[in-house]
């Protein structure tokens, strides 16, 4: 599948393929982009399949999302661009990384779903299997688990808005597959590929205060990473430490 797709910066800078997390968007980089990595390079964000503007057909399952990515890539005429993979991204980046290494310039991984443990997995797919609306985007945003108990920035609600349409009623329905997001938490529980299959030069990007990335985890993949950045806050770090991510992206790719 064809994904569709934002962009920002300029055309002719060097590539920059931004993949998003589960039940998220292409938009999700525009801060980023706009704010930061435009000026340096061409960013592109696709919508995966299941989210915002893409099909929404099954299968819904990682390989298949790896597969639109390449497909979509391959259709940009793009040549072994860097990469940067947020969450589910960059488990996908890892899926990539052990399959397609050749389409991989440098991958940024950042807070990747490396694993988590079958609860876990199941805990997360119920909670979406209870719907997809909410009363606003205040009230979804206290109920995720990715920002803490900070003070949420009027800049982060309008920003995460517009992953939502408004229903008659006045409530905020995401612009996802719900039925894909569950397909997708339940494959966090199986194992990621090898260590030793990231063979492109990549960077790990992780809150130790969040704690999805664990200690074994990184001392798995350590060998097989050129740089480790330790950044502050929960999951959502273009929210909870967004110069300290954007920096540290910046100084690995202008390497």
């Amino acid at each position: 599948m064809i994904l569709e797709r934002s962009e920002w910066g300029d055309p002719e800078a060097p590539p920059l393929v931004c993949v998003h997390g589960v039940g998220s968007h292409a938009g999700e980089f525009r801060r980023v982009a706009t704010k930061r990595w435009a000026r340096r390079f061409r960013v592109i964000a696709f919508d995966l399949r299941g989210h915002g503007r893409s099909g929404w057909n099954p299968p819904w399952t990682h390989a298949t999302c790896a597969d639109d990515l390449i497909e979509s890539v391959d259709a940009l005429g793009l040549d072994r661009p860097d990469w940067l993979g947020f969450s589910f991204g960059g488990r996908l980046l890892l899926d990539l990384a052990a399959r397609r290494p050749e389409k991989i310039g440098r991958a940024v991984l950042i807070e990747p779903v490396i694993r988590i443990s079958p609860q876990l997995a199941q805990h997360r797919a119920e909670q979406e299997l209870t719907g997809d609306v909410w009363d606003s985007v205040e009230d979804f945003l206290g109920s995720r688990e990715n920002t803490g108990e900070r003070k949420i920035d009027p800049e982060l609600l309008t920003e995460v808005g517009t992953q939502f349409d408004r229903l008659p009623d006045g409530r905020i329905k995401r612009r996802t597959s719900q039925a894909a997001i569950v397909s997708i938490f339940s494959e966090f529980a199986a194992p990621a590929p090898p260590p030793e299959t990231l063979t492109r030069p990549a960077q790990l990007i992780y809150a130790p205060e969040f704690g999805l990335v664990t200690p074994e985890q990184r001392a798995a993949y350590e060998p097989y990473l050129a740089d480790i950045v330790q950044v502050p806050g929960q999951h959502a770090v273009f929210w909870t430490a967004f110069d300290e991510t954007a920096a540290a992206v910046e100084r690995f790719l202008s390497t």
